[in-house]
């Protein structure tokens, strides 16, 4: 694998940071009535480990279609994933499935939790599938990194959006994953609420050293990412 270089803040030599996203030659086609749709055409690129990318692109262009296979959620007509240097696509789904839950943590623009957990439990959940004993703990932990300890036992219909978010941003890190995908974040949330996930968001980045891909139609959020990679009617430029 390639490295990608990366200047740092304070001046001195730049820093050669670790490639932890690959896609090559990426294509995801599907059959209409008519004929075959190319939602995602032959995607090339890198993101270093540590880094910031923002996903952009219009309404329909495939942002999250390029995400979903970017994580292995989505099988592509042709082309190749590598995610810390295992190639994603040459395992079968349990394989693909266990590789993102050593590595990897997401957030969706409409929570995905599951409403007969408490937040405590949605948190617990990816913690007890990776057999770790503590999980409890380190869930109570990790919300109260987020602002909930005093919600640990509410469900998710006894939160408001904007919590029910950052349980989701305590779920992605809980496993403390080398690498976060983001659908929309801050979709369905009010700018303010909205604001207050985003900065949860770039302080695990920066704390943790996690890296975020994240797809956004906020072109302010975009511009807090290290770089862009834009997609448009399924073209990629990186």
């Amino acid at each position: 694998m390639n490295a990608i270089r990366e200047a740092r803040e304070d001046g001195a030599l730049p820093a050669v940071q670790p490639v932890i996203v690959r896609a090559e030659g990426l294509t995801k086609q599907v059959s209409t009535p008519d004929h075959e749709l190319t939602i995602v055409k032959g995607a090339t690129f890198e993101v270093a480990a540590g880094e910031s990318v923002a996903i952009v692109g219009a309404s329909g262009s495939g942002k999250s279609t390029l995400l979903g296979l970017l994580a292995g959620l989505d099988v592509p007509t042709a082309g190749r994933v590598w995610i810390d240097g295992e190639e994603l696509f040459a395992q079968d789904e349990d394989g693909r499935a266990r590789l993102r839950g050593r590595l990897v943590g997401f957030v969706f623009q409409s929570f995905q939790l599951l409403p007969a957990l408490t937040a405590l439990e949605n948190v617990m959940l990816p913690l007890e599938l990776a057999g770790l004993a503590d999980a409890s703990s380190r869930a109570s932990r990790v919300l109260g990194q987020v602002g909930l300890a005093d919600r640990l036992g509410h469900y998710p219909r006894q939160l408001s959006g904007g919590e029910q978010q950052r349980v989701a941003v305590a779920r992605a890190f809980a496993t403390e994953p080398k690498l976060l995908f983001a659908d929309e974040p801050t979709g369905n949330l009010d700018s303010a609420t909205g604001a207050q996930v985003i900065e949860l968001l770039f302080g695990m980045n920066r704390e943790r050293g996690t890296t975020l891909v994240l797809v956004t139609h906020d072109e302010a959020l975009a511009q807090r990412c290290d770089r862009r990679i834009a997609i448009s009617a399924g073209v990629v430029e990186a």
